[in-house]
């Protein structure tokens, strides 16, 4: 028998983009684009950095984990009793890069937050994209 308080559950968003890996680590990386498509933040890609997101509904407490430039991101999120970790990976192909996006740590009894994550990446990806697609 398996206790479903304790299973976690993730939030994955995966996508094709037509741009190099390095222009999507900046968008991934840049506080000032950054809050551009997620939210006003004090980022650094420095491993053990403390940061929030602000939004008008609240904040997000996070720490970074994880930094390899142009190939993988993590970072914890901690909000309104969520505790997770999302990560970003940047694979290399053909015609661009694969980014793909995970959010870990949803408990069982955490569905309105894991709703509310799987619209809000939708989202925040969308204007990710409006982003990239911006000349340089």
């Amino acid at each position: 028998m398996t206790d479903t308080a304790t299973q976690t559950r993730s939030v994955v968003v995966e996508r094709e983009l037509p741009y190099p890996p390095e222009k999507l680590w900046r968008a991934l990386t840049q506080p000032h684009l950054i809050a551009e498509w997620l939210m006003q933040n004090d980022f650094a890609p420095v491993p053990g950095h403390e940061f929030q997101f602000r939004g008008d509904w609240g904040s997000v407490d996070c720490r970074v984990m994880v930094v390899e430039p142009n190939k993988a991101l993590s970072y914890s999120w901690a909000a309104l009793g969520l505790e997770s970790v999302v990560t970003w990976t940047l694979t290399p192909t053909a015609k661009g890069t694969h980014l793909r996006m995970e959010q870990a740590g949803f408990r069982g009894d955490q569905q309105q937050a894991y709703q509310g994550a799987q619209f809000g990446w939708k989202k925040f990806f969308g204007a990710l994209e409006q982003v990239l697609a911006r000349p340089e």
